[in-house]
Formats: C-alpha cells, structure tokens, sequence
C-alpha cells in the first residue's frame, strides 16, 4: 500500500467507524483522459449491507474532515459506494465470510510459477487464504495477494437477495 494510501485510511477509517461502518477499499483512479483524479471509498456496515441513504452520510463526513486534513494535492472527486455483489476482497475477514463463494485472486509475485487464481475460496488460515481450483486447495499468502474479487454468480446473486 502506498504510502498516500495510508494516510487516507489513517484519515479515513476512524471517521466511518465512529459513523458504524466499515471501510472495504480506498482508491485513487485517474481518468482516462489524464485530468480528474477520483478518490473511491467502499464502505459497509459490519454485518455487510450499506443503502444509499449511509453512502451518502458518509461522503458528508468524509469531505468535511477531507477538507480540514487535505491531504490530496490538486482537485479531485469523491466517490463513496457499496462494495457491490461482485466485490473487492481486500481484509482477511472478506475471505473467511466468503468462503465457499467463487473468487479471483492475482498476486504480487507468482507462488509456485503460478500468479492467477480462479475458483471455490475455501477461508484462511493463519495468513494463508485458501482456495480451490479444479479439485486441488492451494494456500496464498495473504499479504502476497494484489487484487482478489468475488466472481458474479447465481449462487452470490441468491445469496445477495437474501441480505437485503
């Protein structure tokens, strides 16, 4: 995590989780064209849900201690949302809570001659996140793990539906 990054969630996650939310990821994504930068947030309540109405709470908090800190040079774009269905796994907790679930995981340096997972996540042990691919569990290491997300499917959509 870059440095930058850690400044934000040191600015950032106190002020959700006194509000009683959870912050999943924070993002800083340039435009394609080069000129806005946006700063993402995806945030959650503990037990995973998050309406528009928190979203939109949240933003309010965030810009206002944004604007005291300042700690982003130049103009940008805040943007708060929900993780979604198909959601960033970026804290141990989201691999455990998620285990049984499709998922893809892409490492920082290849483990194994192998950078690239897709299949059943399986939990995590210690610091290794488990998941199963044709058959075989192979065990990451966490701290390893560059970008992993749930896959979109008819068991994450039923299971979604049943948490609304």
């Amino acid at each position: 995590m870059s440095s930058q990054l850690k400044k934000l969630h040191e600015i950032i996650d106190p002020v959700a989780e006194e509000m009683g939310y959870e912050i999943v990821r924070i993002a800083m994504v340039n435009s394609a064209t080069g000129g806005d930068v946006t700063l993402q947030i995806m945030a959650e309540r503990p037990d995973g849900t998050m309406l528009i109405e928190d979203c939109e709470k949240l933003s309010r908090e965030i810009s206002v201690i944004m604007d005291v800190e300042d700690p982003i040079a130049g103009e940008y774009v805040l943007e708060v949302s929900t993780p979604g269905v198909d959601r960033p796994l970026t804290r141990r907790k989201d691999f455990e809570n998620y285990a049984g679930y499709e998922a893809k995981i892409e490492l920082s340096v290849p483990e194994d001659g192998r950078r690239r997972y897709r299949g059943l996540l399986q939990g995590v042990t210690d610091n290794l996140v488990r998941i199963k691919v044709d058959g075989e569990v192979y065990a990451v290491d966490f701290d390893n793990i560059h970008r992993a997300k749930l896959v979109l499917t008819d068991e994450l959509l039923a299971a979604a539906s049943r948490k609304q």
